[in-house]
This record gives C-alpha cells, sequence and structure tokens, in this order.
C-alpha cells in the first residue's frame, strides 16, 4: 500500500513538472516581466507626477514594494503588494488597478503615480500589442475621461479628468508605434538610447544611411520616392520582429543597438513623406 502512495505521489510530481516544463519561454518571459511593469510602488504623498523610468526594485523605509525578478534565468518572482489607495472623495477603498472612478461614489480619480502605460492601457508587457484593443481601450477611457464631461463638475474632478485624459493619450500615442513602444520598454529597464551617439553605430550602417539619404535628395519623380520609402519599411518590418525576439530572451543591450537603428530608418520614413508631400 506504501509503495503504491509513492508511485501515486511520484506520478503526480513528474505529471506537475512536466506541466511546467510544457509552459513557452514567451510566456515565462511576460509573467516575470509583467510582474515588473505593473508591480509598481504607489504614493498619495506626492502632487500627481509620473516617471518613466521607475525602478522596479523599491529600496528604503518608504516603499510600499518590493519586486525582484529575472525574466531569462529564473521563474520565480517575490512581491508584496502595495496598500490599497482610498477615494479623495468619499475615503472608500478603491478595488481596481488602475482606479479611474470611484465605485462607490463613481468620482473621477487622479491617476496612481509611477503606473505603467502597458497598465493604463491594459495591454501585456510585451514589444508587440494588439493595436485593435489598444484602440478600443483608447476610446473606451477617452468616453468617460474627456475633460468635455465634466464642464459641470467641481474644480478637482476637472483638474483630474484633465491629467488622466492626458496620461491617456501620452500611454496610447507610446504604444501604439513599435519604436516609441521599443524605446519606453527601454526606459522602464532605466535604458535610454542619447541623442548624437553616431559614433557608436556600426560604420557599415551609417555608410548605408548616407546612400539612402542621398538617393532620397536626388529622387526626381514620386516614384523613386516611393521605392524608397517602400524598402524603408521593409527594413522597419524586418527590425521590429529582431527586436521582440532579442527582448523575449531579455538581450537589453541588443534590443538598445536595433531600436538605435529603428530610429533611423523611422527618420528616414518621415522624410520620404516630406518628399512625397512636396510632388503634390
Amino acid at each position: 500500500m506504501l509503495a503504491f502512495k509513492s508511485l501515486r505521489f511520484s506520478c503526480s510530481s513528474r505529471a506537475l513538472l512536466k506541466q511546467n516544463l510544457l509552459r513557452t519561454r514567451r510566456q515565462i518571459v511576460y509573467d516575470a516581466m509583467t510582474c515588473s511593469v505593473h508591480c509598481m510602488p504607489t504614493s498619495c504623498n506626492r502632487k500627481y507626477t509620473w516617471r518613466s523610468n521607475t525602478n522596479f526594485v523599491a529600496r528604503g523605509k518608504d516603499s510600499h514594494l518590493s519586486c525582484y525578478t529575472n525574466p531569462v534565468s529564473s521563474l520565480r518572482s517575490f512581491c508584496t503588494a502595495q496598500d490599497k489607495l482610498n477615494c479623495w472623495h468619499c475615503e472608500q477603498p478603491l478595488d481596481k488597478s488602475p482606479a479611474f472612478f470611484c465605485m462607490s461614489c463613481k468620482i473621477v480619480q487622479p491617476p496612481e503615480e509611477g503606473i505603467s502605460y502597458f497598465k493604463i492601457m491594459d495591454c501585456n508587457y510585451a514589444f508587440t500589442v494588439d493595436i485593435q484593443k489598444l484602440q478600443r481601450r483608447y476610446l473606451q477611457l477617452q468616453r468617460s475621461l474627456h475633460p468635455d464631461n465634466f464642464g459641470q463638475k467641481s474644480v478637482k474632478e476637472q483638474e483630474y479628468s484633465e491629467i488622466q485624459s492626458a496620461l491617456v493619450n501620452k500611454a496610447y500615442n507610446t504604444l501604439l508605434k513599435p519604436l516609441s513602444r521599443g524605446l519606453y520598454m527601454l526606459e522602464l529597464q532605466g535604458m535610454r538610447i542619447e541623442e548624437g551617439t553616431d559614433s557608436e553605430a556600426d560604420s557599415e550602417f551609417l555608410m548605408e544611411l548616407m546612400e539612402i539619404n542621398e538617393a532620397l535628395d536626388e529622387a526626381r519623380t514620386p516614384e523613386e520616392a516611393n521605392k524608397i520609402g517602400k524598402d524603408t519599411k521593409g527594413k522597419l518590418a524586418k527590425l521590429t520582429g529582431e527586436i521582440d525576439a532579442v527582448l523575449l530572451k531579455g538581450e537589453l543591450q541588443t534590443a538598445k543597438a536595433l531600436l538605435a537603428q529603428m530610429k533611423y530608418y523611422a527618420n528616414i520614413e518621415e522624410k520620404v513623406k516630406e518628399k512625397l508631400s512636396g510632388f503634390m
């Protein structure tokens, strides 16, 4: 009987291990990164400001949260939930995060400090996002938060609606395009691409950019400019796939280098649009 119980326990353990191993690498990485981004310290003592370079590991006596994650080498994350916020008007607990409105008195709330754009827009923390879902979320939030809806409300409600509406706009526009989305993801990890860093770029890559710019300057017909635009779009699409892959692996330095290239090609894409408008 004891042997039978041991065998059954062993089979259950193996089944559980197999189930864990079957989880995709994508889900493992995104689970860990989502915890890192969404578990941020929130404070009501400061005036309502946001910072995109929030540190993921809160330290010190004033910290409400500790969250340690390694999305590549570790499958575990340790988080202690922050204290619940209360409504500024009726002082009832706010059950949802982000809480745009109090569920008790229906009054608009100030934004949570340090909340990520991904959480505001109800998106997974990922370089690839569902654009249609993002757009639906944006329209839904703006329908309820737009300042025009608060013309007859108190001064404080009008102020909070303006702040929330502006924040939703910023979050939407940042996550809408791959370049701004990727740069924001780097910022969340404490990394930035500084202006004027051409010296770090590969000389062959810089030569290619120079040739493209020269060809665009010399383009005399819309067809010539469109060809450059089409080639640039192809390069941007290729870079999007490469950036997604390296971010899944947690290779931030590689992602930074690829995003720097994407920035150059996006600039060329804008120049192509300007060139085409000149032919009209």
